[in-house]
This record gives structure tokens, C-alpha cells and sequence, in this order.
């Protein structure tokens, strides 16, 4: 079985070695390495190749969110997952604009943290239902989107089809790629391809940015995720 090669990083230890016991009870998962500042799992990272990285905030010598963005730069197929103790605005949305994959509060339970692992090297975003509640708060402000602004309201209309508005209404509403492929009666890996597809199309990296540039173009709606969470019950 090829395993999910994964990064930690946090500044104590006893948090990287409980953290490591979790994981390794996995047949699918595999810790390569540790650090404990952000610096050190910038640098581990390069050398590691992880899949995943499992990364605190708060950390000494760089931050959890400067790291995550080092890594995107130089470790792209690396997935980042942030699960730190911290829900402030300020931080959701740095992590974010840096290109995490997910963000977790250290309140989850042990099952969450490997489900999010997992999910995350699958290409999901994974959002603590805190966290998405902020982002669509802010959303629905006039928060800045980040590259996107080249995508005028009627090209972005213009550039999806009907299908594409439809995967991605669907992972604005927080659905994984499995689940939507089990709505829409497709694979996984066509599901894959229309969110590689509507990536292209609206200039974005992530799922992150597609949700918020649609939502501010008006592709979806509030409302319409809203029904969509009711829905899931």
C-alpha cells in the first residue's frame, strides 16, 4: 500500500509525539519528518517531499502561515493542513491567501485530524465548521479577492458551463469530491477533472478561490448554500 507521507510541525513535543502515535496507527500514513518552528519545516519540507504537512500557527523562528507559503512555493504538489488553537479573522485568512488546503482547531477529535489528512491529499478543502463560517462571513463582505480580479461578471458567467456552476456549488457547500461524485453520479476522477477545469477557467489555485470568486460574481449564492447545508442536515 503506497502511504500518505506526511510533515509535522509544532513547537512541542509532546503534541508532534501524540500527534505521530495517531497517525502511524494508520496503515495509510506515514510521518517522514518533524519540526518545530516554521523555519525548520520549510527547509524538512524540501527535503521530505511530503505529501501532507500538519502544521501549527504560532511557532518560533517563522510562522505557520509564512511557512505554508513557502511551501506552496516550493513544494506545490505538497498539501498543507493548519490545526492550531487560533480562530481569528486575521489568521483564517492569511493561512488561506498563503494556500493552505485546511484549517482545523485543536478542539477536533482524533478521527477528524486523520480524516483531514486523508481528504487534503485528495485535493478537498477542509474547513473546521467555525472556520467556514468565517470565510463565508467575509465573503459576503467586500473582502478582496486574491487573483481573480481579471475575471469580469460576465466572462466568468461566460467561461463555466452549466455543470461546472454545478460541481462547484457543491463544494461551496462543503461537499468532498466523493460526495459530489455520489450526487452527480460520477467518478471521482471526473469530479477531478471539472475542478482542474473551473481552476483554469477562472485563473484560480484552489477551491478556496474558485468559492470566493463565484460567490462574488454571482455564480452561486448565500441563499443557495444555506438550502445546501439545511439539506445535508
Amino acid at each position: 500500500m503506497e502511504k500518505i507521507r506526511i510533515l509535522l510541525a509544532d513547537d512541542h513535543v509532546f503534541v508532534r509525539e501524540g500527534t505521530r502515535e495517531l497517525l502511524e496507527r494508520e496503515a495509510d500514513l506515514e510521518v517522514v519528518g518533524e519540526a518545530s518552528n516554521g523555519a525548520e519545516a520549510a527547509s524538512l519540507a524540501e527535503t521530505t517531499q511530503p505529501d501532507v504537512v500538519l502544521m501549527d500557527i504560532a511557532m518560533p523562528v517563522m510562522s505557520g502561515i509564512a511557512a505554508t507559503a513557502k511551501i506552496k512555493a516550493t513544494c506545490p504538489a505538497a498539501a498543507v493542513l493548519l490545526l492550531t488553537a487560533y480562530d481569528d479573522d486575521q489568521y483564517v485568512l492569511a493561512s488561506l491567501a498563503a494556500g493552505a488546503d485546511g484549517y482545523l482547531m485543536k478542539d477536533v477529535a482524533s478521527v477528524e485530524i486523520v480524516n483531514a489528512v486523508r481528504a487534503v491529499y485528495s485535493g478537498e478543502l477542509v474547513l473546521h465548521p467555525t472556520i467556514a463560517k468565517k470565510v463565508r462571513s467575509r465573503v459576503a463582505g467586500s473582502g478582496s479577492p486574491q487573483r481573480t480580479d481579471t475575471v469580469s461578471p460576465a466572462n466568468a458567467q461566460l467561461l463555466l458551463s452549466k455543470r461546472e456552476v454545478e460541481v462547484l456549488r457543491l463544494v461551496a457547500s462543503g461537499m468532498s469530491n466523493g460526495e459530489i461524485a455520489g450526487r452527480l453520479f460520477f467518478s471521482g476522477r471526473t469530479v477531478q477533472a471539472h475542478l482542474t477545469h473551473i481552476f483554469d477557467k477562472l485563473g484560480v489555485g484552489s477551491r478556496t478561490e474558485a468559492v470566493t470568486l463565484a460567490l462574488r460574481r454571482n455564480l452561486i449564492s448565500l441563499d443557495e448554500l444555506e438550502r445546501a447545508d439545511g439539506g445535508a442536515g
